[in-house]
């Protein structure tokens, strides 16, 4: 029987050797064998935590975007006026993407893969980023420029466009730091727009 800490170490271990073989070998290519060796562990572990490889990487892209929703949150600072609030978060929202760039890109290129499962994950994450767009909106200063709250479907449109332009920069070789000041300009004026 394993202790919580050693699952949570093991399952660890298995998020990682998965995001290690997609940098390595792409997701269409990766397999179990491939995760459990760079864990340095058996099948019957990976088996204990998840039932597919499919399973696997959605629990480390589930991981990532949250990850990335705290990383963005910490990176505002609520004091600040409203306008550098949208560009500390579009910027801590580039530097999170970029600092996985493979699973970035493998979000971006194999997530469309997943089916039925992988839709309700866009959905589910999706919906986190819109409650940390709202709670991020919903400030002081934010309030005393006019702003708030932002429509659901505008917030959509702002998330929904970013990713689109990330998946069009990055699949044609470019980076997410290219898209910084466009980025932040869409956000200001879609936010300001009321």
């Amino acid at each position: 029987m394993t202790t919580d800490a050693a699952g949570a170490d093991f399952r660890t271990r298995l998020l990682a050797a998965c995001e290690a073989s997609i940098a390595e070998d792409g997701y269409a290519k990766m397999t179990i064998a491939d995760i459990v060796r760079r864990a340095r562990t058996s099948r019957r572990t990976f088996y204990e935590y998840f039932s597919s490889k499919e399973e696997c990487f959605m629990a480390l892209l589930a991981d990532a975007n949250a990850d990335q929703i705290r990383q963005i949150s910490a990176a505002v600072d609520p004091d600040a006026p409203w306008r550098d609030q949208a560009r500390q978060a579009i910027e801590a929202w580039i530097a999170s993407g970029e600092a996985r760039p493979d699973v970035t890109l493998s979000w971006i290129r194999d997530g469309p893969s997943l089916g039925a499962a992988g839709r309700a994950l866009t959905r589910d994450s999706m919906e986190q980023f819109i409650e940390m767009v709202n709670a991020l909106i919903d400030s002081p200063r934010f309030r005393e420029a006019g702003i708030g709250p932002v429509s659901r479907p505008r917030i959509i449109m702002l998330l929904g466009g970013l990713r689109e332009l990330t998946a069009v920069t990055v699949e044609n070789g470019g980076t997410m730091s290219d898209i910084t000041e466009d980025a932040v300009e869409a956000t200001i004026a879609l936010v300001a727009a009321g």
